[in-house]
Order: structure tokens, then C-alpha cells, then sequence
């Protein structure tokens, strides 16, 4: 097998901080905060980190270990560990352009906001602006206002009724027209993308050196001003109280359990394709560590920055913190966060500094998602796309964008929320579940544990061991259970979801897991023999990978 010397990256520390960008997004910054207050404040800790320890970083490291090892994206790499599972790749790659349909409009919203900063007094502090109505009540900075149940801020008015428009809208039956200025936004920012991705990992790998430090600074500097305002001890009291009572219950695990897997995000051809970049002996046991810590400690630091603000709005409004801190997901983050800021002193600079941190937190997310794609067509199909990434990666920001159009509508926001709940959460679990099974149980965790000593000179421990074969599949099997019994139910803003869009949402789900039996049956279909010989072919590897070493290149089959 004649191949091309592989591209690598051009230093260590541009691995590293792509696969940090990868795990530190912007669900990091909303959604742990959010997670750990709702599951018990301090005690939710416990659940979180032995969910870390024995299901997320094993998985996290198994796929590392298994991108650098093999050399080849999410599709190609099962000929040489279980070729009949192969439909895994693509049902990755759809999954995939699910993720990038939705999750760049949040970024659009992003770039939205920060546009609108640009101003003496930000739009969404005042409520004599075209788009607000009677409700409207600005209680920051004057005397004697009452707050009723009726009352609506002036920055939960801008984001429904003027970046969202959510009001043109009747649901997801009537969508209404596409938004231009988010379409424009958008552009932008798959604009960005492309010219971020479009030559390889030396372009990104240079621009995550932005990307993925840049939030951190914010960071710094948003909790010391989160730190300094009146009332901030009240929301981070609320944040850590420990509630013993809540570990009794299953779904504050189920949540950990969730939490930190789509944070660390195996199972998304990301970590695979990234390592496949790797030198051979480069030490990804440690990099899976390192990684894996930065990402859980930037979730707990995020939290003290998004409560130290809301025990702020809360002594500004006179309420309790669970009454500021009732909405999740990108609410917190346009709303209420977007609220606190407009009401500090230097409010244009913070807003302007917020918001650059939450698309450059987003958009090393998508450089990640999208080369999990573009590595696992080119390492599939070498001699149509290899010397042409360029017009490849063009036509997938281009499909991208066009499937993105629905979540650009007036009702794009339900959009959204239906494709991170429904389409993308529960078949990518089952995705990394199969995945764990035929690594550990066809591939077998003997012959990858000594892969892995090829590449870094020792074998994994047995605690490695009995995680990859029992423990980290039980646990992807506990959640996926527990999501098919219980599915959420769906609300945004005054919108409860129609039984209909459950349904809507699995057949979105399942029309990428679906790759997977299809495939098998495909594969035992086409391959000679007795349907025994069949099987038997199907579950071992066809080809050998190849191993470089020195100037020497060996086979290991």
C-alpha cells in the first residue's frame, strides 16, 4: 500500500489547543452552570467527576490512541480495526452536518450582538426602541419601578423580538420568512470558517492559537468584574450549595453522565482525525489527561462567571437567583448575561469582549466538527478529493449553509433546539456506544492495548482496561436508556413543542444511525463465502497499518 507521507502539525501545542478548542465550547460557558445548580450546586460535583473518570476520559482516550495509531479519519479506520462496522463513519459525517446546520446560527446571534455593541448605550437597555412593547420594563437605574409577572426586560425584548423575531412565528408549522441580517451574519461566519480550514491543520492548528486562548483571557477578566458587583456571593452560594438529597435521584447521574460526554465529545470523528495528524510516538495518554482536565475545570470556572452576575441581577431585581436563573441554553447567555453587562459601568467594552468570546469559543468547535468530516472523505476517497480540498471543503461549508437556512427563519430558534435535543444527542451516543463495543469486543482490548504499546512504549493499566471492555459502554447504555424512557419535554419561551416534533426529531436522529445496519447488511451482502465465511471476513481487519518508523515503514496486521 503506497501512500503519500501524511500531514502532521506543525508543533505539539497546535494539537493541543485544537482539541481543547474542540471540548471548550460554548455549552461549557451555558449549560455545566446551568447542569450543576439544577442537580444539587456543589454535590452535583460528585456525579460529574466519576462520570469524567470512568466513562468520558476513557473514551476520550481510546479515540486518540486509536486516530494516531491507524492514521486515518472516522470511515476509513474501520477497515483496519472492523470493516462491517464502517457505517459508523457516515453516520458521523451526517451527525456532523446536523451539528454545523445549528450550531453556527448560535454564533450568527453571537455576531448579532456584538455588531449592535458597537454603540454609546447598548439597543437592549431601553425600552423606547421600535421593537418593544407595553411590557417592557427597564428597572436598572431607576427609582421606584415594581417588577410584575407581566414585566419583560428590554434584553429578553431585543433577543425574541428583534434578533430572533420569534413573534413572525407561530411554531414549527409556520416558520415564517428567513431573517437577512442573520443570513448575512451567518455568511460571515462560515466565510470565516472556510478561509480557517481550507488548506489543512497547519492553517487551523495557527488559528486556534486565537481561537482557543482568547476565551480564557475573557474569561479572567469577566470573573474579576463578576467578583467586584454587589451581590455576586448570592449567586455563587446558590451555584455551589450543596443539595445531598439530589444524588438519591437517577436523573441528576443521567445528567452528569451526559454532561460530560458531550463535553469532552467522543464519538464525533474529531478526536480520530486529529490524531490521525500525530507523529506516531507522540504521547496521547498524557494529552488525554491534560485535555480532559482543562475541559472539566474551564466548566467549573465558567460557572462562578456566569453566577457571580446573576446573584448581581438578582439584588438588582430583588429576587431570589433561581428566578433570574429559570432559563438554559443560549437565554442565559443572550439574555441575562447580555442584561448584567448592559447595566455595568464600561458596558460597550464587556459586551464587545462577551460576545468575541462566544464565537471564538464556537468557532474552533466548528473548525473540529467540520475536519472530522473533511478527514474521513479524504482518507476514504484519496483519489477524487486528495489533491482537491479545497473545492471539497467549499462544497461542504456551501451545503452546510443551505441546511442551515431553516434555523434562519422567525422560528429558526425552535429549530434549534429541536436538532441539539433530538437529531444529534441520542444517535451520537449510540454511535460512540457501538463504537466502544467493537473496539473492545471485535477489534479486542488485548490487541489495541498493544497498539498502544507500540506507539508509546507501555501498556494501558487495568483500570483502562475494564473501562474500555464494561464500564464506559454501561455507561453510554444507561443514558441512552434513559432518554428513550423519558425524552425531554421540549419548551421555548411561551412554545411547547407538539407531540409531532418528538417524532420529527427521532426519524432526524435516526436517519444517520440508520447508516449503520445498513452498512452491515450491505457488507455481508457483497462479501463471498457461506454466510459464517461472511461474518467471519466482516469482523476482521482487511488491511495492514502501516507504522512508520525511523525511515522504515512496517506493517502491523
Amino acid at each position: 500500500m503506497e501512500l503519500d507521507e501524511r500531514e502532521t502539525w506543525s508543533k505539539k501545542m497546535d494539537f493541543l489547543l485544537s482539541v481543547i478548542g474542540y471540548a471548550v465550547d460554548l455549552g461549557n460557558v451555558w449549560r455545566f452552570p446551568y447542569i450543576c445548580y439544577q442537580n444539587g450546586g456543589g454535590a452535583f460535583l460528585i456525579p460529574y467527576t466519576i462520570m469524567a473518570i470512568f466513562g468520558g476520559i476513557p473514551l476520550f482516550y481510546m479515540e486518540l490512541a486509536l486516530g494516531q495509531y491507524h492514521r486515518n479519519g472516522c470511515i476509513s479506520v474501520w477497515r483496519k480495526i472492523c470493516p462491517i462496522f464502517k457505517g459508523i463513519g457516515f453516520a458521523i459525517c451526517i451527525i456532523a452536518f446536523y451539528v454545523a446546520s445549528y450550531y453556527n446560527t448560535i454564533m450568527a446571534w453571537a455576531l448579532y450582538y456584538l455588531i449592535s455593541s458597537f454603540t454609546a448605550e447598548l439597543p437592549w437597555t431601553t425600552c423606547q426602541n421600535a421593537w418593544n412593547t407595553g411590557n417592557c420594563t427597564s428597572y436598572f437605574g431607576t427609582e421606584n419601578v415594581t417588577w410584575t409577572p407581566h414585566s419583560i426586560s428590554p434584553a429578553e425584548e431585543f433577543y425574541t423580538r428583534q434578533v430572533l423575531q420569534v413573534h413572525r412565528s407561530k411554531g414549527l408549522d409556520d416558520l415564517g420568512g428567513i431573517s437577512w441580517q442573520l443570513t448575512l451574519c451567518l455568511l460571515l461566519i462560515f466565510t470565516i470558517v472556510y478561509f480557517s480550514i481550507w488548506k489543512g491543520v497547519k492553517t487551523s492548528g495557527k488559528v486556534v492559537w486565537v481561537t482557543a486562548t482568547f476565551p480564557y483571557v475573557i474569561l479572567f477578566i469577566l470573573l474579576i468584574r463578576g467578583a467586584t458587583l454587589p451581590g455576586a456571593w448570592r449567586g455563587v452560594i446558590f451555584y455551589l450549595k450543596p443539595d445531598w438529597q439530589k444524588l438519591l435521584a437517577t436523573e441528576v447521574w443521567v445528567d452528569a453522565a451526559a454532561q460530560i460526554f458531550f463535553s469532552l465529545g467522543p464519538g464525533f470523528g474529531v478526536l480520530l482525525a486529529f490524531a490521525s495528524y500525530n507523529k506516531f510516538h507522540n504521547n496521547c495518554y498524557q494529552d488525554a489527561l491534560v485535555t480532559s482536565t482543562v475541559n472539566c475545570m474551564t466548566s467549573f470556572v465558567s460557572g462562578f462567571v456566569i453566577f457571580t452576575v446573576l446573584g448581581y441581577m438578582a439584588e438588582m431585581r430583588n429576587e431570589d437567583v433561581s428566578e433570574v436563573a429559570k432559563d438554559t441554553g443560549p437565554s442565559l447567555l443572550f439574555i441575562t448575561y447580555a442584561e448584567a453587562i448592559a447595566n455595568m459601568p464600561a458596558s460597550t467594552f464587556f459586551a464587545i469582549i462577551f460576545f468575541l468570546m462566544l464565537i471564538t469559543l464556537g468557532l474552533d468547535s466548528t473548525f473540529a466538527g467540520l475536519e472530522g468530516v473533511i478527514t474521513a472523505v479524504l482518507d476514504e476517497f484519496p483519489h477524487v478529493w486528495g489533491k482537491r480540498r479545497e473545492w471539497f471543503v467549499l462544497g461542504l461549508i456551501i451545503t452546510c449553509f443551505l441546511g442551515s437556512l431553516s434555523t434562519l427563519t422567525y422560528g429558526g430558534a425552535y429549530v434549534v433546539k429541536l436538532f441539539e435535543e433530538y437529531a444529534t444527542g441520542p444517535a451520537v451516543l449510540t454511535v460512540v456506544f457501538l463504537e466502544s463495543i467493537a473496539v473492545a469486543w471485535f477489534y479486542g482490548v488485548t490487541r489495541f492495548c498493544s497498539d498502544v504499546k507500540e506507539m508509546l512504549g507501555f501498556t494501558p493499566g487495568w483500570y483502562w482496561r475494564i473501562c474500555w471492555v464494561a464500564i464506559s459502554p454501561i455507561f453510554l447504555l444507561f443514558i441512552i436508556c434513559s432518554f428513550i424512557s423519558s425524552p425531554p419535554d421540549l419548551r421555548l419561551f411561551q412554545y411547547s413543542y407538539p407531540y409531532w416534533t418528538t417524532v420529527v426529531g427521532y426519524c432526524i436522529g435516526t436517519s444517520s444511525f440508520i447508516c449503520i445496519p445498513v452498512y452491515m447488511v450491505y457488507r455481508l451482502s457483497t462479501t463471498a463465502g457461506t454466510f459464517k465465511e461472511r461474518v467471519l471476513k466482516s469482523i476482521t481487519p482487511e488491511t495492514a497499518t502501516e507504522i512508520p518508523f525511523g525511515d522504515i515503514r512496517m506493517n502491523a496486521v
